[in-house]
């Protein structure tokens, strides 16, 4: 068996996601000789660039970093050559070139958020609380063309509870993965390492759901579905990038309002679907189809989040509102 400090390990990641995996990594003595992570990018009202987080650790600790451009750039290409990596291990970065993932002598694996063949794509924690699922669970798997398509190598599972929203799901599958990284190099290590195509494993898996990119249309809440769907979409899209309707007051006026925290309620309130019913002061509820959403938190265009009854301190509700 060969030695842990022996295999050489190049890491690709950008968010905080990737960042507990490749720290699991460095203090369990894994051999990680160098990082690959997004170019500096501008942001804030300065538009200062800003590091990326697995930047900001690999600095900290001091491993070898690189920011391509593009994958397919000569020099990069003979930067990451003379690095002379055994193993490659991505974890949320972006689609590599088969130049790139075909390098190293046992492979490239990645590590997906999703029971695959389940939520193939960019959004896979936000896509199974958005669909309601009781569980979810994380991937690791060898790279080959198609995206999130490679053989199948260490899956684990968790479960989503009612009332978790898209952030505690991440959070949860962030330390499972940094635990299946490492054992998954650790069956390299010990060569014992049997993979499994993923066609194989769809057959079993019934109808597959995909996971793509999320764009603002997607997070807009639609009040015509019902409680339960309204209800994940909400949770499904918290903290981040948030669901959000228009508040549309008596005059015509519209104001985008983002929705991060709700309740919800079958009981019907007879009320046509978007109305809001409030006291003024400690709740906010809107009409569904079949009941009601509690509203918890929220952010008015322009404003802070706040919870429910500093929105209302602030502002003058007026039952001719609604959601839009």
């Amino acid at each position: 068996m060969m030695k842990k400090e022996d295999l050489r390990i190049v890491y690709m990641g950008t968010p905080d996601f990737a960042v507990e995996s490749l720290r699991a990594l460095v203090e369990g003595g894994y051999n990680v000789v160098g990082v690959i992570t997004m170019p500096d990018k501008p942001a804030g009202r300065g538009m200062k660039l800003q590091y990326s987080p697995v930047k900001q650790y690999a600095l900290e600790v001091g491993i070898p970093l690189l920011q391509p451009e593009k994958l397919k750039n000569e020099e990069f290409l003979s930067e990451l050559k003379a690095w002379n990596a055994d193993l490659q291990i991505v974890v949320a970065f972006r689609m590599l070139p088969e130049v790139v993932w075909d390098m190293p002598r046992y492979g490239t694996f990645n590590l997906h958020a999703s029971l695959l063949p389940q939520y193939r794509g960019a959004a896979p924690i936000n896509w199974a609380v958005i669909n309601g699922d009781k569980e979810t669970g994380i991937t690791t798997f060898f790279l080959q063309h198609e995206i999130d398509t490679g053989n199948v190598i260490k899956q684990e599972k968790v479960t989503i509870e009612d009332t978790d929203n898209a952030g505690i799901v991440h959070d949860k599958l962030m330390t499972l993965g940094a635990r299946l990284v490492c054992e998954t190099v650790d069956q390299v290590l010990k060569g014992d390492l049997t993979a499994i195509p993923q066609d194989v494993m769809a057959q079993k898996a019934g109808e597959l759901r995909a996971a793509p990119k999320i764009f603002k249309d997607t997070c807009r809440i639609d009040w015509k579905q019902n409680t339960d769907q309204i209800y994940n979409l909400i949770r499904g899209m918290a903290p981040y990038p948030a669901a959000w309707t228009e508040l549309v007051e008596e005059d015509g006026k519209r104001t985008m309002v983002k929705i991060y925290e709700t309740a919800k309620e079958h009981v019907g309130s007879g009320l046509p679907i978007g109305t809001l019913s409030s006291d003024g002061k400690s709740f906010l509820h809107v009409a569904t189809s079949d009941g009601s959403i509690k509203i918890l938190s929220l952010q008015i265009a322009g404003k802070k989040r706040m919870s429910v009854d500093e929105f209302l301190r602030g502002f003058r509700f007026s039952d001719t509102m609604l959601f839009e």
